[in-house]
Parts: C-alpha cells; structure tokens; sequence
C-alpha cells in the first residue's frame, strides 16, 4: 500500500475511534471546551447545540448544552428548546436551562420553580423540585423522561450534553455521571462526584421508567426552599425487604406494558443542616415568563393539581390509581421543614412523577412508548 494511503487510512480510522467514543467516556476541562462534545454523524444525527457557552449565547433561544449544578441558587436541568414539546421526543436535543446569568444558557422563568431542596451528601448533589414546566416549554401533561450521559447509542441525551460542578473544591469538575428526570412539574438532577467510587451506581441510568422518587428520593416539598448535607441514598433500584434481605429491581422491558405496582417504596436519606432560603432572593436573576406559557391553562392545572400556573402544595408527587382513567389529584406526604428535619419516607405504596392514566400509573417515559435510557 502506498505511504499515501497508509496515511488516509490511519486518519480514516482515527477519526472513526474518535466519533464512536462514548460521551461518558470524554473529559474535558470547563475553561477550554470544544464547540461540540460530540461530532459524530450517526443515526440521531449531529449535536443540536454547542458546549462553549457564554454572554454572546445567553438568552433565551440559546443552545446551550454544557449544565452547571453548584448550590440552591446556581443550578440547570435539561428541557425542551421548543415551545410545547414532550420530553422523551426531545430529549436528544435538549438544552441548559438555569437559575444564574454567567453560563450561557436559557433562564428558567420567574415564577416557574415552586418548590427546591438542594442536597449535598458524601456522594453527590442533587436538586430535586417542583417546576411548572409549561414555562420550560414542555407541555403541561407530558409524563416526563430522563436525561443521562448514556442512551442507546451512548452518545448521550442530550447528544454532547455536558455537566460541570464546582461543589467539590471550588474549581469547576467535568460530571462523568449524572441523571435528570423531568415531568408531571417535577423534576431532579443529581450529579455524582467524578472521584467517588461509586458514581455509576448512585447516578444509575437503567431506570429511566421510574422516575424521581426512585432514582433521586427526597422530600419534593412544594412551597420550600432549603439547602441541606445529607446521607447518600440507597443505589437506585436496590432495597432492603421486609425480612431484612437486601434485594436489586429488575426494571421490565417496555414490551411488558406499562410499570402498574413496584415491589418497595424508596428510602428517602436523612437530611441535616437544612438552611431555609427565599425564591426571590436566590433566583434574582430569573426573567419574567412570557408567550401563552406565562397563563394558566386547564391541562397544567389538572397535571399539578393547582388552580394556578405556579401550582401548589396540593400538586405533590404521590397520586392515587384513577379508576375512572382521569389523572388522580392527591397531594404529597413526604415531609419537611424550613428549618431542618429529617426527610421521612412516604408510606405510599407506590411514588413517582405523579401522573395516573386508565388505573395504571405512568412512569417517567413509559406513557411515550420510548427508551430513555
């Protein structure tokens, strides 16, 4: 072969290993990032958005796809770029939406965020909340879906999503791995220390169907703003019995229909040193809603069990089984206070986003026949 070809070929191949590594496999450091994280070309197509994220792409059309989580007042999640949108259609494009100017982004609208307990324990950080998310543009009713640096094609939802904290020393970390379900106006996003070494199994992917209450569970308290050390979760999917045996969920196949009883409810970590906050204080920097989004409408009211567009401590996360096939409005039991309680586990039998369709409950996804894995 020719000293030419040889060369072609080796770029050929370079570029290939390149393209086909996965994205929770690629470190990059915050302050010299590349246009996109991922160039591949493959059956999702290319990255929506770009990584280098700044004051000439902050506004509210931004694209932007590197997130931040760092304290109760400096944090994002990922959601929709348009209008109306269901998240499981969308998850590969989704972008950074954020509570503080500075990292390039969309901002959450002000108004939107109702409830917020941000968490830091021995194995991560968390924000878990609740959110009208109708002013993130997704719809009102949408059940809801995760995002993770994984997905079939491990190239990541969104494609080239990145996440970066600077909650462990003070400099800015890449994230390896995270998680962040939105639906039903609840949402969490939990990453996991990049130098613990258990950041695959706190920060799971594999259980995309469940939602919230099994993937991140906390008190989801609307009304309450705190920041809190706590204890770190059970890994998602394993739980102690009755019997005191130590057993690991196996979450069905969506060929199976869709997840109607679960065999545990989720232990939700004791939390310490709750300081209590004020909304308007922490999200100063947050705009003013805008668009048909801003007003209430009859679907949101009946997905948070609110009269208003900003929900209401009646739209908690624990529904009953509708019989009748209309979505239940029971509210949340799981409790805490301002001041700093300890989360106490919900005696329901079954948590999760909250929204219950033909007596069966829906899932995080499993409502929008899709993988979200």
């Amino acid at each position: 072969m020719a000293p030419r070809s040889v060369i072609a070929l080796a770029t050929f191949v370079a570029g290939a290993i390149a393209q086909g590594i996965p994205l929770a496999q690629k470190h990059f450091d915050y302050n010299n990032l590349p246009y996109q994280a991922d160039t591949d070309d493959g059956d999702r197509g290319r990255q929506f958005g770009y990584n280098i994220c700044n004051s000439t792409t902050e506004n509210q059309e931004s694209k932007c796809q590197t997130s931040i989580i760092n304290s109760i007042d400096d944090w994002c999640v990922w959601s929709a770029p348009e209008p109306n949108s269901e998240i499981g259609y969308v998850e590969g494009e989704s972008v950074a939406w954020c509570t503080k100017k500075g990292h390039g982004t969309r901002l959450i609208p002000q108004g939107a965020i109702t409830g917020v307990q941000f968490m830091k324990t021995p194995d991560y950080v968390q924000v878990v909340g609740h959110i009208n998310q109708a002013l993130i543009n997704l719809k009102a009713d949408d059940g809801g879906g995760e995002m993770d640096p994984h997905g079939a094609d491990q190239r990541g939802n969104p494609l080239g999503g990145l996440v970066f904290s600077n909650a462990w020393g003070g400099q800015y970390k890449q994230v390896i791995e995270w998680h962040n379900f939105m639906g039903s106006n609840i949402f969490c996003m939990k990453a996991c220390d990049p130098a613990g070494p258990n950041a695959a199994h706190y920060c799971e992917h594999v259980f995309d169907r469940i939602g919230c209450q099994y993937n991140a569970p906390a008190a989801y308290v609307d009304g309450v703003f705190e920041s809190c050390e706590g204890e770190s979760q059970d890994f998602p999917g394993v739980y102690t019995d009755a019997n005191g045996a130590v057993q690991t969920y196996t979450q069905p196949p969506e060929s199976l229909g869709p997840i109607s009883t679960m065999p545990y409810t989720a232990r939700i970590p004791k939390s310490s040193n709750c300081v209590a906050a004020t909304s308007s204080v922490i999200f100063a920097d947050l705009p003013a809603a805008t668009g048909a989004a801003a007003a209430p409408s009859s679907s949101a009211a009946a997905s948070s069990g609110a009269p208003s567009a900003s929900g209401s401590a009646t739209g908690g996360i624990t529904k009953s089984v509708a019989a009748s096939g209309t979505k239940a409005t029971g509210s949340s039991t799981a409790s805490a206070t301002a001041s700093g309680s300890t989360n106490s586990a919900s005696t329901v039998a079954f948590d999760i986003f909250g929204a219950a369709v033909a007596g069966v409950i829906t899932l995080g996804g499993a409502v929008l026949g899709v993988a979200l894995l």
